[in-house]
């Protein structure tokens, strides 16, 4: 967290920690039940983070996860297994609540991602996680997000 930053929210902390496992996953394929274990026997375990809504991220993007590798895919420069892992985890989770979290602002769902590439990614990593997740947004939510003109 930067100097100046307030710290941040219950949701924000619960998405930090869904990344995480996310990209655990990615990495090793540990179950999303394994990852919940893990997290809630920590030391820290999920601290201030809301516990459901970490599980519901966790485990709704893993089962989502082939269907928004589909979606994502039109979106990207390049094929998906070329990804770096820290990208690929933020752009599933940022995916899974722009398509199954019409409750969450679209713009929250792409701010979020950015913010979690920012603070995990590498160093620009954030621009490319906001150009794909803009256009990911147009086309599942145009009503709020705005289709692009053709």
């Amino acid at each position: 967290m930067s100097a100046g930053q307030p710290p941040p929210n219950r949701r924000s902390l619960a998405r930090r920690l869904a990344m995480q496992g996310l990209y655990q996953w990615l990495l090793n394929g540990t179950s999303p039940l394994e990852l919940v274990k893990q997290f809630r026997g920590q030391e820290e375990g999920l601290g201030r983070a809301d516990p459901a809504l970490f599980e519901q991220l966790l485990n709704g993007t893993v089962e989502a996860a082939p269907a928004l590798t589909l979606q994502l895919a039109p979106h990207l420069e390049r094929p998906v297994h070329q990804l770096d892992p820290v990208e690929h985890a933020v752009l599933l989770l940022g995916a899974y609540e722009l398509v199954n979290a019409p409750d969450v602002p679209w713009k929250v769902c792409v701010n979020e991602a950015v913010n979690l590439a920012k603070l995990f990614g590498a160093e620009d990593g954030y621009k490319f996680v906001n150009g794909v997740l803009d256009r990911l947004a147009r086309d599942v939510r145009p009503a709020e997000a705005g289709r692009r003109s053709a």
